[in-house]
């Protein structure tokens, strides 16, 4: 980057008008629109006994989970926890 690209970063940095790419769109489920910060989240999460537990599944595995939470209107976490519990009763 050239010093004058620096420096026209710095300033935008300064005016808080800096935006990461696809910062807008990411996150966004379309409820109140309240902005909680990671913290606050993790608090949350952590009252209702939720634990972080993160999987690699098949591209379309993870695209019929979306269309599950989308056509029930769910958020994809409980859908997720819906199906692994159902997966795992007895049968």
């Amino acid at each position: 980057m050239k010093k004058t690209g620096m420096a026209k970063s710095d300033a935008k940095k300064l005016m808080g008008k800096m935006v990461a790419p696809g910062a807008a769109g990411f996150g966004n489920t379309g409820a109140a629109g309240e902005v909680v910060d990671k913290r606050e989240q993790r608090r949350r999460d952590q009252a209702l006994g939720l634990v972080p537990f993160a999987v690699k599944l098949n591209s379309d595995l993870v695209a019929q989970l979306q269309a599950l939470a989308k056509d029930s209107g769910k958020d994809l976490n409980e859908v997720v926890a819906d199906v692994v519990t159902r997966g795992l009763a007895p049968q």
